[in-house]
């Protein structure tokens, strides 16, 4: 609250010292240069000169595709100062006229995007991690909560670190070869993080200031009559001025219909009279029954509707890797992750996960296999722990090292260790039939097996209880 009354007083200061001088406030056309001038897009013009100058400077020596990617994203950000500019002579506009305002920005970014396709070059960590970074530039269509998209700051963080994931690559590929890649990689994050997210804090964070008494920005007719392509879902019931109209045309179902129904007043009209035979007292052949056919096919029905979720295999945020409903997927490979990735199996069935990285990165901080059937996941080393719960039948091989191997709720679990991880901590609860190997002592290639207790004696001795494993001898 205190940023925003800030904001309001900065407005009410800049139209009363245009006033005192006998002038208009800068909310027209005419006065674009007055915009110009405005603190905000003066800075942002620092922002560019400060922080995209190192940029391209380093592109500039590295040349081809990466100089050409670069003159990209030069160019988007010169559209968006050229935006902020027009931001202080415009009112806020609707969807539709809104869609028509960015539509420069837009037309940059697809531009930029068209680079990454086609034939994979060798630069193409260098480009994707530069598209991937300009939807940073999409904080300017924040409207409000309810727009789809979080706050300017969090978007452009949250837009860099969907980009870090392709800059790390380019880091680890030239780190000892080429110090001018190195360059162009720190000078890109700091271009976004701090200096567009800071920019975004000091002059936009709840929003683009758009004026109050400035010209109204409508969308071309051209551009209003013709049917725009088909948006994704979300896209569409922001950017559609007949959004709300056609769904207010369309009948209403399900809860809305009955809060419709209530408000007209005439909330008996549709209902059928229960006459005495339909009343359960009077139904003596069906007192105090309840078919067992009829529970059974319940309980069958609602095994039927339950679904599996689509299949996933994605690092999200650049941090964590999910791979989700994979059904009888033997190769799964996980690559170039590192000690601060996360990996989360879930509802995976009959398949195969490998997460090996390459040889500088093969540690992951954590791994954790939920709700899996007949997994198997081979990984290299793990920083924190590796954890097993709710799962069946699941074969889980170290080949390096893990502090702590945790097994929840599980019945069936082969662990296999290496020679560097027989100290690994092993801990199990409400689990059973878990078998440990590790590598024979006597000869090299064998396995011995090990069976975990599942089985306990509790006695109370000399005022406390001792517990230890259940044994079983025959004869």
């Amino acid at each position: 609250m205190d940023e925003k009354l800030i904001q309001r007083l900065e407005s009410a200061v800049l139209r009363l010292e245009a006033i005192s001088t006998g002038g208009h406030p800068a909310t027209s056309p005419a006065n674009a240069s007055d915009a110009a001038l405005d603190p905000s897009v003066v800075a942002f013009g620092d922002l560019i000169d400060q922080y995209l100058g190192r940029v391209s400077r380093a592109a500039e020596i590295i040349g081809g595709q990466v100089l050409e990617v670069t003159n990209r994203i030069q160019e988007a950000f010169s559209v968006q100062k050229e935006l902020l500019i027009k931001l202080k002579q415009t009112q806020k506009p609707n969807p539709a006229g809104l869609a028509e305002f960015l539509k420069p920005l837009n037309e940059v970014i697809m531009k930029a995007a068209a680079l990454t396709e086609g034939r994979r070059s060798d630069f193409f960590n260098h480009m994707k991690a530069s598209v991937d970074s300009l939807s940073a530039l999409a904080w300017i269509a924040y409207t409000g909560k309810d727009c789809g998209m979080g706050m300017p700051i969090a978007h452009v963080e949250e837009s860099w670190q969907m980009a870090e994931f392709y800059s790390n690559k380019v880091l680890v590929e030239y780190r000892n070869k080429d110090p001018n890649h190195v360059e162009w990689v720190k000078a890109l994050k700091e271009l976004y993080v701090p200096g567009l997210r800071d920019y975004v804090k000091s002059f936009h964070p709840l929003g683009p200031v758009w004026s109050q008494t400035g010209k109204i920005f409508a969308p071309s007719k051209a551009n209003a009559s013709a049917s725009p392509s088909a948006p994704p879902p979300p896209s569409a019931s922001l950017f559609s001025s007949g959004s709300s109209q056609a769904s207010s045309s369309k009948p209403k179902v399900g809860m809305s219909a009955v809060f419709q129904e209530i408000g007209t007043g005439n909330v008996t009209a549709g209902l059928r009279k229960v006459t005495d035979d339909m009343k359960t007292k009077n139904r003596t052949e069906r007192a105090g029954i309840v078919g067992g056919s009829t529970v059974k096919e319940s309980h069958a029905g609602s095994r039927a509707v339950a679904k599996v979720g689509p299949p996933k295999f994605e690092l999200q945020m650049g941090r964590k890797w999910v791979v989700e409903n994979q059904i009888e997927q033997k190769s799964l490979v996980i690559e170039d992750c590192d000690s601060k990735q996360s990996v989360y199996v879930y509802g995976c069935k009959n398949s195969v996960l490998q997460i090996r990285g390459s040889d500088n990165y093969s540690k992951v901080n954590n791994i954790t296999i939920d709700n899996c059937k007949k997994m198997g996941v081979v990984f290299q080393d793990v920083v924190a722990a590796c954890e097993i719960v709710n799962s069946n039948g699941v074969e889980i091989q170290c080949q390096g090292s893990a502090p702590t191997i945790s097994v929840d709720n599980t019945s069936g679990c082969q662990l296999y260790l290496s020679k560097d991880s027989l100290e690994t901590s092993i801990s199990t609860a409400k689990s059973s039939e878990i078998n440990v190997l590790v590598p024979s002592a006597e000869s090299d290639g064998d396995w011995v097996e090990h069976s975990l207790p599942q089985q306990y004696i509790h006695l109370f001795k000399e005022g406390r209880f001792e517990t230890t494993p259940a044994s079983h001898s025959g004869g």
